[in-house]
């Protein structure tokens, strides 16, 4: 078994990173298999440079290794490129030229607006454009972004599914987030393709992450048969909240590893808070 832990270097880790490092890096240990490091760091606008060195250090004191050296999604543009050339190939996406606030706008306008688990989804204004319109904006330079046609997607796929280790087999439904972007306007990826291409690539047979994250694995189901890529098992774990029932994010400083560590924590306190690895 290999399964990953994948944070971003925006910011210390905190209570909430360490319980996934450790869900990772525990069902390993089980099935006598390994743990990789990744740093999903594609969103150049939000990335630090000394939280990959602050984060290693992070993980190493609460005593949570991985194998070999970190992979930094950032060098691996080409591989997304290729990737997406793949998935327009199978004419499963298609530019899309919206700002954020025409996409606002259409969406008020709409008497009935697609919604998904995450709220408003995208209400396809790019994809009724016909080819030639598409390739005249292309061409005179109009910034865009490339969604996956969920519809055409699903349909090329069938019927999928994808194993969760705590709810069991769920059904995949394509239209979970409707059209995500898979390249953004300023990246040329996006998370949800560098996740499966990074996935397939490092050989990870279990991905582990938070509950959150469910409802992407419906789109990530879709890239991997589409890009003939094997499939992997799942385990989304419960969230470590604060006391006002918040999922914990990096501006948590009262809960980040590093406050924790200065206030006098031991590793194995802190590791002790976290709730028990689910038994799969």
């Amino acid at each position: 078994m290999l399964t990953r832990f994948a944070p971003s270097p925006t910011g210390r880790l905190h209570l909430g990173h360490a319980y996934a490092a450790l869900v990772a890096r525990e069902l390993a240990d089980r099935k006598g298999g390994s743990s990789l490091l990744r740093f999903e760091d594609i969103d150049h606008s939000r990335i630090r440079t000394e939280f990959y060195a602050l984060i290693e250090e992070d993980l190493q004191w609460l005593g949570l290794t991985w194998e070999g050296a970190a992979l930094r999604q950032s060098d691996r543009l080409e591989n997304y490129n290729r990737a997406l050339d793949r998935l327009r190939d199978h004419k499963v996406i298609y530019p899309c030229f919206c700002t954020r606030r025409t996409i606002e706008d259409e969406i008020t306008r709409m008497a009935t607006a697609p919604h998904g688990p995450e709220g408003s989804l995208y209400p396809g204004t790019c994809r009724v454009l016909s080819t030639d319109e598409r390739a005249g904006r292309i061409a005179r330079g109009e910034p865009h972004a490339w969604r996956l046609d969920s519809e055409r997607a699903g349909k090329l796929c069938g019927d999928l599914t994808f194993h969760d280790l705590r709810s069991g087999p769920r059904p995949v439904h394509p239209g979970e987030l409707g059209d995500v972007v898979l390249a953004r306007k300023d990246i040329a990826t996006s998370y949800h393709l560098a996740v499966v291409v990074d996935d397939a690539e490092q050989e990870i047979t279990l991905v582990t992450r938070g509950e959150d994250l469910l409802p992407s694995t419906h789109v990530h189901r879709l890239l991997q048969v589409l890009l003939e890529y094997p499939e992997p098992l799942y385990l989304h774990h419960e969230l470590i909240r604060d006391e006002n029932g918040k999922r914990l994010a990096t501006r948590d400083h009262a809960l980040s590893l590093a406050h924790l560590r200065e206030s006098g924590m031991s590793p194995e306190a802190i590791l002790d808070r976290l709730p028990s690895v689910p038994a799969c």
